[in-house]
C-alpha cells in the first residue's frame, strides 16, 4: 500500500526546502525504464510572449480546441492565458472577484451543471506556511471572445492540522471530489474535498494519506480517466486506473516513470484532449526563454 497514513505534525518553518529538493531524487525508487508508450524526446515550441514566465498550471481547452489554458502564480494578476499548442499566445482573460495569492495548478473537469466544463484553479501555494486557509476557484470554461469572467465560485477550505504548501490538484470526473497533493511535506500528503462542497462557508479538507515521494508540483488525469500523473521537478509518476477503482486506490499503486526532459522550473502538466500525449510547461527561471513540450504517445 503506497498511501501511508501520517499522524505526526511536520516542521512548519520552511527550513527543509532545499533538503526536500535533494530528497525528491532519493525517493524515486520506481521503474525508471518503463516509458508507458510515450516518446522520450518531446516536440518543442518556444512561447512567444515574454510575460508568460511563471506558468504554474495548464489545462487543454475544450471550448477552444488547439489551445491550452495557462495560469501564473503569485505576483501576477488573476488572469488566465490562452496558449496555442504551437506556443503562440492568443490573449489573457481576467477573472473578476478573484485574487491570485499563489495559484499553483489548473484542471478542466465537470462541475455542478451537467454537460458543462469547469476550470478549477488551485489557490493553494504557501511557501512560508503562514496561511490558515486556502481556496479552489471554479468557473465555467470561457470561450476565446471573453474578456472578463464575472461569475467565479470560491471553494474556501482549511486543513485539519494547520498550514500546507500544495501545488497539485486532481478532480474526479465521476464524483467531482477535489484531491489536493502537498509539496513540501516530508512526503507529499493527500487531502480531499468531498462534493458537494460549499461556496459560502469554509470547507474542511479530509486527509487520506501520503505518497512515497515529495515535491509534487502538478497532477493530471487522462481524458478517459484511465491514467493519472503526478509531476515533481525531475520526474513524472504515472498511475494506471482500472474500471471501478477510486482515485485513492489508484494512487495507492506503485507508479512508473514517464519520459521527462528536465525544465528550468517545470510546474505544469496536462494530457491533451485527444489522448495523444501530454504537455509540460515551465517557469522561465534562469532559462533564456520558455518552451512548451509535447510528449507524443507511441502508436
Amino acid at each position: 500500500m503506497f498511501i501511508e497514513k501520517r499522524k505526526d505534525l511536520l516542521n512548519r518553518t520552511g527550513v527543509f526546502t532545499l533538503l526536500m529538493v535533494a530528497l525528491t531524487a532519493c525517493n524515486h525508487d520506481h521503474d525508471n525504464g518503463n516509458t508507458v508508450g510515450f516518446v522520450t524526446t518531446p516536440q518543442e515550441y518556444p512561447v512567444n510572449d515574454v510575460k508568460l514566465i511563471e506558468a504554474s498550471g495548464i489545462a487543454d481547452s475544450k471550448a477552444n480546441p488547439g489551445y491550452l489554458w495557462v495560469e501564473q502564480d503569485s505576483g501576477n494578476p488573476p488572469d488566465l492565458t490562452l496558449l496555442q499548442h504551437n506556443g503562440t499566445v492568443l490573449k489573457s482573460i481576467h477573472l473578476a472577484n478573484a485574487v491570485n495569492r499563489d495559484w499553483e495548478d489548473l484542471v478542466l473537469a465537470p462541475g455542478p451543471k451537467p454537460g458543462k466544463q469547469y476550470l478549477y484553479i488551485a489557490e493553494t501555494g504557501d511557501n512560508l506556511l503562514i496561511h490558515p486557509d486556502y481556496a479552489i476557484y471554479r468557473l465555467e470554461e470561457p470561450v476565446a471572445t471573453t474578456d472578463t469572467v464575472q461569475q467565479v465560485d470560491k471553494i474556501a477550505f482549511f486543513y485539519p492540522d494547520g498550514s500546507h504548501n500544495a501545488e497539485a490538484i486532481l478532480v474526479d470526473a465521476d464524483t467531482k471530489d477535489i484531491y489536493i497533493i502537498t509539496k513540501t511535506d516530508l512526503k507529499s500528503r493527500l487531502f480531499r474535498l468531498v462534493y458537494p462542497y460549499s461556496t459560502t462557508v469554509m470547507n474542511k479538507a479530509e486527509e487520506l494519506g501520503s505518497l512515497p515521494y515529495n515535491y509534487a508540483v502538478s497532477a493530471a488525469m487522462s481524458p478517459g480517466g484511465k491514467e493519472m500523473v503526478v509531476k515533481t521537478y525531475d520526474a513524472i509518476f504515472h498511475y494506471q486506473r482500472t474500471a471501478g477503482e477510486t482515485m485513492l486506490q489508484t494512487l495507492s499503486k506503485k507508479p512508473v516513470n514517464l519520459p521527462y526532459q528536465t525544465e528550468p522550473q517545470g510546474e505544469a502538466i496536462v494530457f491533451d484532449n485527444n489522448d495523444s500525449g501530454y504537455y509540460t510547461l515551465s517557469e522561465k527561471a534562469l532559462a533564456s526563454n520558455v518552451k512548451l513540450y509535447f510528449y507524443k504517445r507511441n502508436k
